[in-house]
């Protein structure tokens, strides 16, 4: 945002959000300049279930170029206990990989690295505890992302690795702890799905010890055809003319295949011919170690069984006779959205633009609501610097989705609102996102209580406070503007003023502005409302 706002300035002003504008002398000019040249690199982190994998990409003509990649076997889903917790052992190989990869990302731009955990971090009971200690060992950010956001990610970059297509194409991802299923048409996602089974889990399982029989086999699959008999009849009925074949389990089976021409005719890919060809020469050996195969890597060996066992009831389950292999996945798509973030082609955007369609939203009021806060949070802090950027989006995402609860009820409609944006599948938002923005939702209006648990010095109290006051002040929902207000925060709280003749005109607000003021209160924080000149309530 702020390096478009500066190259489009023909008398070298900026404008945020119609609010404000800045003159921006050439050091920043030449700052916003270099911020470009070091956003040639951006870098992606896949911390999934089997594998960790880090990817460097040069970007040329709105194009990534694969410039560098690490990959370590940390297989986290395999530290999962019974009781979903991540023992210590695990945890260890996670932060030893991760400290690596800070080594290779030392001297990125935080904006220029986006790290993604899947299904193992999603599960684990103790990943809170986890985090902050990956984050620490990696430098970065770490977003734990839903089922269907990284089936969307995962289309994406199997998308970029093709070549471009007129038809449906379905594209089936098998993780360590999930698989992924996705129809789309050339680079959009349409119907997506994720489901809980995965190479590492499935092995653990169904194959301990790495010891194979016809029996274990045959639950394997009908397990995992009881899983896909949720999705079928939806992807049958949307169809598709291409399955795509993606990551590791993928590349392993199709490269076994072909190696050992273990498919019809010198077909490449995996056809059904020769997966069930594989699936009985694995049985017949009673291990994956006692097999003698052209291609069976040693980092892939602990987890091949239950890679082929959940691919055999893919292809029984959804009729499929052959699979092409596509090099893109997860970490592709990451950096490909991460480049339309740059680009201002957030998905994030799109999707709160859905959302208000959706549940009905009055953009008439989310106009004024966010005028207003947004001039209130111009007053305490400089909008226009990047490390607030974040916050601004956040405050404009909550406004525009603050009553999405109404479609519910419109009794304690900021709880249903905060729910919904808590659960609902939010393509872009990490679950980190929308657990802030849910919180922002449910901060709107009511005791402030709830949001205790939230340290003092949280930016998110500034964000609340804005959306509160906004939302006050335009009650009435009409199109009268409001008085010029002044805002500041100091060390007791934060302190609004207003012209004494419009308080006096204003009583239903004025009362409102009162209750605000107790109920910062009340949590241990102060709220000071002034009319020019005149102190008229404290707390």
């Amino acid at each position: 945002m702020l390096l478009e706002c500066y190259s489009n300035m023909s008398d070298r002003k900026a404008s945020v959000g119609g609010i404000c504008s800045v003159r921006m002398p050439d050091i920043i000019r030449r700052w916003a300049e270099k911020l470009r040249m070091v956003y040639e690199l951006i870098a992606a982190v896949d911390l999934g279930s089997n594998s960790f994998r880090l990817q460097v990409g040069r970007v040329l003509d709105d194009q990534i170029y694969p410039l560098d990649s690490l990959k370590e076997p940390v297989r986290l889903a395999s530290g999962l206990t019974e009781g979903k917790m991540l023992d210590a052992n695990s945890q260890l190989r996670a932060l030893e990989a991760l400290r690596r990869f800070g080594e290779r990302l030392r001297g990125f731009q935080p904006e220029a690295v986006r790290v993604v955990a899947t299904n193992a971090l999603r599960v684990a009971k103790n990943a809170g505890e986890f985090l902050p200690q990956a984050e620490q060992a990696l430098g970065f950010p770490i977003e734990i992302i839903g089922g269907r956001e990284e089936a969307r990610l995962i289309y994406i970059g199997a998308a970029h690795s093709l070549p471009l297509a007129s038809h449906k194409r379905l594209v089936v991802d098998i993780g360590g702890g999930s698989t992924e299923f996705i129809i789309g048409k050339k680079i959009e996602p349409h119907l997506m799905e994720s489901l809980y089974m995965g190479c590492v889990s499935y092995t653990l399982r169904f194959f301990p010890g790495g010891n194979i029989d016809k029996k274990s086999f045959r639950d394997a699959e009908l397990a995992a055809a009881r899983e896909i008999e949720a999705i079928a009849s939806d992807y049958l009925r949307m169809g598709w003319r291409e399955a795509i074949g993606s990551s590791g389990s993928a590349r392993a089976i199709a490269d076994l295949l072909e190696l050992n021409n273990l498919n019809p005719d010198g077909v490449s890919g995996i056809t059904r011919e020769g997966l069930f060809a594989l699936r009985g020469m694995m049985i017949r050996a009673g291990s994956a170690e006692a097999m003698s195969l052209e291609g069976l890597r040693s980092d892939r060996l602990p987890v091949v069984p239950g890679g082929v066992a959940i691919m055999c009831a893919v292809f029984s389950a959804l009729g499929i006779e052959h699979m092409n292999y596509a090099d893109g996945a997860l970490r592709l798509g990451v950096l490909y959205d991460l480049l339309g973030r740059f680009h201002h082609h957030d998905m994030r955007d799109a999707t709160v633009l859905q959302f208000m369609r959706r549940y009905q939203v009055d953009g008439r009021q989310v106009e004024r609501v966010e005028l207003t806060a947004m001039k209130m949070l111009s007053q305490l802090i400089d909008i226009t610097a990047p490390e607030h950027e974040n916050d601004l989006r956040f405050l404009k995402w909550a406004v525009s989705l603050h009553e999405i609860g109404i479609s519910v009820a419109h009794n304690s409609y900021h709880k249903h609102g905060a729910y919904i944006l808590s659960f609902a599948d939010m393509p872009g938002f990490s679950k980190k996102d929308q657990a802030r923005l849910a919180l922002l939702v449910l901060g709107q209006r009511g005791k402030l209580e709830k949001l205790t648990a939230m340290p003092q010095s949280d930016a998110t109290w500034r964000l609340i406070f804005c959306l509160r006051l906004a939302a006050v002040l335009h009650r009435s929902r009409d199109d009268v503007a409001l008085p010029a207000f002044i805002v500041k925060n100091g060390a007791q709280g934060f302190q609004f003023e207003l012209p004494g003749e419009w308080l006096a005109s204003s009583p239903l607000s004025a009362a409102a502005l009162v209750d605000e003021t107790l109920a910062w209160q009340r949590i241990g924080s102060g709220l000071r409302i002034k009319r020019r000149n005149a102190l008229v309530v404290t707390a």
